[in-house]
């Protein structure tokens, strides 16, 4: 797998990423026929130390998973744009992680049923007053009387990324560059400290101490 290339974004703190993948309501489940990419989005669960989710038994999903169970599955959330007054420094808040591996069937029924529990306990908490039972899983017919069929993936590789927001750039609704003018003199110079300018003096001796060490570099015998 690449490495990240833009390493200052790079996330290994493992709680922080177990914490996102938990709480994070949308994954995105990357597949590939062919040429042909495939993207969808779902709902999802981190469960067991893998990604959980379900849908109907059979469709263009499936086929895709039998043929070619190889799979990326992405998450990721904004938290805000960051402003700047130098526009290429306009920044996006976020944490995204990205995962690979195979996408699996659950065959087991007491797994599938955990994972289907699982998502219930992430979506709707304390909503429903018992547990789903298996048989309701095993007996479940859709619309289209279709069953419904789990999907696992194990990780094989995980990586993850993310740019804090900084609160006090975060833009909004009527900021205006006006606001931030000085901002980025103010950063260079730290705390709006001047240089003060090089006096006719100051200037000659600066230029004396150049001129010496280059003598001094020149005229120094060798070392071996």
């Amino acid at each position: 797998m690449h490495p990240v290339r833009y390493w200052k974004r790079d996330c290994t703190d493992r709680e922080k990423i177990m914490r996102f993948l938990a709480q994070a309501r949308v994954g995105y489940l990357g597949l590939s026929e062919g040429t042909q990419p495939y993207v969808i989005p779902l709902n999802f669960v981190w469960w067991r130390e893998a990604i959980y989710f379900h849908g109907a038994e059979e469709g263009r999903k499936c086929d895709m998973m039998e043929q070619n169970p190889h799979a990326c599955f992405t998450v990721s959330e904004e938290y805000g744009t960051i402003a700047d007054p130098v526009p290429s420094l306009t920044d996006t808040s976020y944490m995204s992680v990205m995962l690979f591996g195979r996408a699996e069937r659950v065959v087991e029924l007491d797994e599938a049923t955990g994972a289907l529990q699982a998502l219930l306990d992430k979506y709707v908490p304390g909503y429903f007053d018992s547990p789903l039972s298996r048989q309701h899983v095993a007996r479940y017919r859709s619309s289209l009387h279709s069953g419904v069929a789990v999907y696992r993936i194990r990780p094989d590789h995980l990586s993850a990324k993310e740019n804090p927001l900084n609160q006090e750039m975060r833009f909004y609704p009527g900021r205006h560059v006006s606001m931030d003018a000085g901002r980025e003199k103010k950063e260079a110079w730290g705390d709006g400290a001047k240089r003060a300018p090089l006096t006719t003096d100051s200037a000659k001796k600066r230029k004396t101490r150049r001129n010496r060490g280059r003598e001094s570099h020149i005229t120094e015998t060798p070392r071996c």
